[in-house]
């Protein structure tokens, strides 16, 4: 095996802490943005040695491009006219049916909004009343595909105006600004004034609102539009170059739109979908890495609690995709830590035992030009209020780190194939199911031993081990270290790897008792918030397992 899975994370520990630095232009970038910037500088020390340039250099909306996809801004272009607009549809009935236009009432089934929340709370809100926003506008040309957009009138910072599409009978929080940008009609939807009409062929219309308003070549083939509308259809891949066939992207969401016509599915385990809307026209395609079990991928910006990755116009038939390690970069990436998340909350119950599971609502962040990763657990109320070297760092800025709210960073830049990818990925997850067992308190001593063993002694991430609260890190690295091997060899079948060993910690206590039967869900048991250090480790599994009593005391004794 290659010696980085022998020594996978080893070499981050190598990464000296670096004076936080950065030059910041006041007039570009605006107040809040500074404010933004300061706080990802202490956030810096937490995820591990890194600079301001790195980490805004292209980690959060990815720069790199290739011929399909962009991840950087979107660009529009001009204003487009809305076929679905009351207005268009009811001039395409008229056009197509003369003598029974006057007879129909076209009513809006759907309004097309924009909102302008002003807090992370505010947004929050939307979504649990079922808003699907998008931060651009449905109705301009885009001119070049992009994860994400700012409307160049909110202040870099700011929340930027997120479109939707609602129910006439929405009713809008008074406390969230907004705007009725059109009233539309899309006409898949069952409407109840059409119930006295006569035979009227309502694609026809939508077709006929396309051409009148200018956007007949968005219109699929004749030979097509002919057969009617279609559902879009097709199944997400990814390839792991370790394995004999792809596998599906599992929980992803599919979205695609013509203007205001949003359809939206999940993959299944084997990456299938079939989006929710019939398309008569090439729709705009698009993954969110807002799994359907809960966590997200991010960062879009700040604000999306999972990334988008755009696939441009596709047929209405519907979209596949394979994705492998030689294809964009980001959605390889993203891929792979979304199948592992959902891995291993299967991982987490089965036959054999259980672990506690990560949240459901985990946040992880994917930074391609950062080695260091970190399952810091801000979303969940961690090294925020409790740990004082943050604090000291941030000053008055400390409660604006709530901006932010990472549970999970990782640094992926040493990681090229799936396999490194899967098993940096695992060890953050890892700590996730140990912060769920000991809770806030004893995660802010972890978190806190880690900064000092930056910024007291100017050492590794570890420190030496003779530090105070040293046994928090211990106990929590020998897990981590020891359950990600233990999966990665589960997945990798004659696979030796056993990360971690040169530590001073040592992980070849569990490795030692797994290979006598102690498995790893017998070993979390132990992993209480009384265990804060070996000795007491040591006595839990003694009291847990007396029946290992020979070879726990063999394995401490043999690795002190």
């Amino acid at each position: 095996m290659h010696s980085h899975f022998h020594q996978i994370n080893d070499y981050k520990l190598l990464k000296r802490f670096y004076p936080l630095r950065f030059a910041v232009d006041k007039k570009r970038l605006g107040m809040k943005r500074m404010v933004k910037l300061l706080i990802a500088a202490a956030l810096c020390t937490v995820m591990g040695a890194c600079n301001i340039d790195a980490l805004f250099s292209g980690d959060s909306a990815d720069s790199e491009q290739t011929a399909e996809l962009d991840h950087g801004m979107m660009v529009l272009g001009r204003q487009l006219e809305d076929p679905y607009s009351v207005k268009n549809i009811t001039k395409a009935l008229q056009a197509l049916y003369p003598t029974k236009a006057g007879e129909i009432d076209v009513s809006a089934t759907d309004l097309y909004v924009r909102f302008l929340p002003e807090s992370q709370e505010e947004y929050d809100r939307l979504v649990e009343m079922g808003v699907e926003m998008l931060d651009h506008p449905l109705d301009y040309e885009i001119v070049r595909e992009g994860d994400y957009y700012h409307d160049p009138e909110i202040p870099e910072g700011d929340i930027t105006w997120q479109y939707a599409v609602v129910s006439p009978d929405f009713k809008f929080p008074p406390s969230i600004p907004f705007e009725v940008l059109d009233r539309c009609h899309i006409t898949e939807h069952e409407v109840f004034t059409r119930s006295g009409e006569e035979y009227v062929d309502w694609e026809a219309v939508e077709r006929e609102s396309f051409r009148l308003t200018g956007n007949a070549s968005m219109l699929e083939d004749e030979a097509l539009t002919k057969a009617g509308a279609a559902k879009p259809s097709g199944r997400i891949t990814l390839v792991d170059d370790r394995k004999d066939s792809p596998e599906g992207v599992k929980g992803v969401r599919v979205a695609c739109n013509v203007f205001v016509k949003i359809g939206q599915a999940y993959t299944d385990e084997n990456g299938y979908y079939e989006i929710d809307k019939s398309f008569s026209t090439k729709p705009r395609y698009w993954l969110v890495f807002k799994n359907k079990r809960g966590f997200g991928i991010g960062l879009n910006l700040i604000l999306v609690g999972g990334s988008s990755s755009t696939m441009g116009r596709h047929s209405q038939e519907g979209c596949s995709l394979e994705v492998r390690k030689e294809s964009d970069r980001s959605l390889f990436s993203r891929c792979v830590v979304n199948n592992t998340v959902c891995d291993y909350f299967e991982k987490c119950k089965t036959a054999e035992g259980t672990i506690k599971a990560p949240p459901s609502n985990l946040r992880i962040w994917i930074f391609q030009k950062l080695s260091a990763s970190s399952t810091i657990m801000m979303q969940h109320g961690a090294a925020i209020d409790n740990v004082k070297l943050i604090k000291k760092y941030l000053g008055d800025w400390a409660k604006l780190v709530k901006w932010f709210l990472p549970d999970v960073t990782l640094g992926l830049r040493d990681d090229k194939d799936y396999a490194a990818i899967y098993a940096t990925t695992v060890h953050e997850l890892a700590h996730t199911s140990h912060f769920q067992q000991v809770g806030v308190e004893w995660w802010d001593k972890l978190v806190e031993y880690v900064l000092s063993s930056y910024l007291t002694s100017g050492l590794m991430t570890y420190g030496t081990g003779g530090e105070q609260n040293a046994g928090y890190c211990e106990v929590a690295e020998m897990w981590a270290y020891y359950l990600s091997s233990k999966m990665f060899r589960e997945r990798y079948p004659g696979n030796p790897a056993m990360f971690g060993t040169s530590f001073w910690f040592y992980p070849q206590v569990f490795y030692y008792l797994d290979d006598r039967g102690l498995d790893f869900y017998r070993i979390f048991k132990a992993l209480i918030s009384t265990v804060t250090d070996r000795e007491k480790l040591q006595d839990k599994l003694l009291a847990l397992y007396p029946e290992f009593r020979n070879n726990i005391n063999l394995a401490f004794n043999r690795y002190l």
